[in-house]
């Protein structure tokens, strides 16, 4: 397993992190037990970041990591997540968040987390988290509670914003990283050049590169779940499963220290640790991004629309 540095963390991540909105049934159904293999199968081999939060399965995804962590909790950067905790349940209070952190640790089973994270910043007023969460954040790392701090969310421009006002460890974003949509350098590269490190989740925008499509909830314009069927056809023409394609293009082309994958049982970790091996036909890489040209970096917004980003 490749690892890279987290930024000025003084940690080394392996490049293929572990999402665990799946062991909330964030994706379906899913087996404890089978959910528990796929995290201990997954640090077998090397996976070492395992990110998470109160709102995969309200609380659920928590609780089942914390359980399946047990014995080998000081192999793994264990991440999770304040602020959110349902689909419309945001508090980017001071208050929230010294209460979450312990909440969190109860549920994970552990006295720290080495990563602790704002939960989709584009839902909190842009001057509360920048005056009163993200200090709050430093005031529980300080008490030994959580060893760094770091800002998640999608809209890439408010992030970048927040951080260059703010000294965070990490910022992590989803769906900026990846075939469709691939800007995330662009915007937070600099971050990275100045010691930040940067988490990239959503390799498959979503769902949309995956063999089955996206959830129907999906909020992508109609024109960018059409290409993805398109680019999920091609790669089966071409003879590679479009997740291993989509997983592969991302490791080489997002300046990120890992990218975050869900993963349901130990045979996906499997099929995901196969992206690392090999290399990606040039030719083929050329075509798709030929392919999706006319709606490459296409994005959505939710959230507050004071933090809508100025391009959707």
């Amino acid at each position: 397993m490749e690892l890279r540095e987290l930024g000025r963390t003084g940690e080394r991540v392996s490049v293929i992190g572990f999402g665990c909105g799946p062991l909330g049934q964030e994706y379906g159904a899913l087996d404890e037990n089978e959910g528990a293999r796929a995290v201990r199968h997954a640090i077998e081999c090397g996976v070492n970041l395992f990110d998470t939060a109160p709102y995969y399965g309200r609380t659920l995804s928590e609780e089942r990591l914390g359980r399946a962590l047990e014995g080998v909790r000081d192999r793994v950067l264990l991440a999770t997540k304040c602020c959110r905790y349902d689909k419309d349940g945001f508090d980017f209070s001071a208050e929230r968040v010294r209460a979450s952190i312990d909440e969190s640790l109860a549920r994970l089973r552990t006295d720290h987390v080495d990563l602790f994270q704002i939960h989709d910043v584009e839902f909190g007023p842009f001057d509360l988290i920048l005056n009163e969460t993200l200090p709050a954040l430093r005031a529980v790392q300080a008490t030994g509670k959580a060893r760094f701090v770091g800002i998640t969310g999608l809209p890439i421009e408010m992030l970048r914003r927040l951080a260059d006002a703010f000294d965070v460890d990490t910022v992590l974003s989803y769906c900026h990283g990846n075939l469709m949509t691939n800007d995330m350098g662009a915007v937070l590269g600099p971050l990275a050049e100045h010691g930040v490190g940067l988490i990239n989740a959503s390799p498959l925008h979503m769902g949309v590169l995956a063999p089955g499509g996206q959830q129907a909830w999906h909020p992508a314009p109609t024109e960018v779940l059409e290409m993805g069927r398109r680019v999920s056809a091609r790669c089966t023409d071409a003879g590679i499963p479009v997740a291993r394609f989509a997983l592969r293009y991302a490791l080489d082309r997002v300046p990120a220290a890992s990218t975050l994958v869900g993963m349901r049982t130990a045979g996906e970790v499997d099929e995901n640790l196969t992206a690392l091996e090999g290399e990606l036909d040039p030719a083929l890489v050329r075509e798709l991004e030929e392919l999706v040209a006319p709606v490459r970096d296409w994005t959505w917004h939710e959230g507050l629309k004071e933090n809508a980003p100025s391009r959707l």
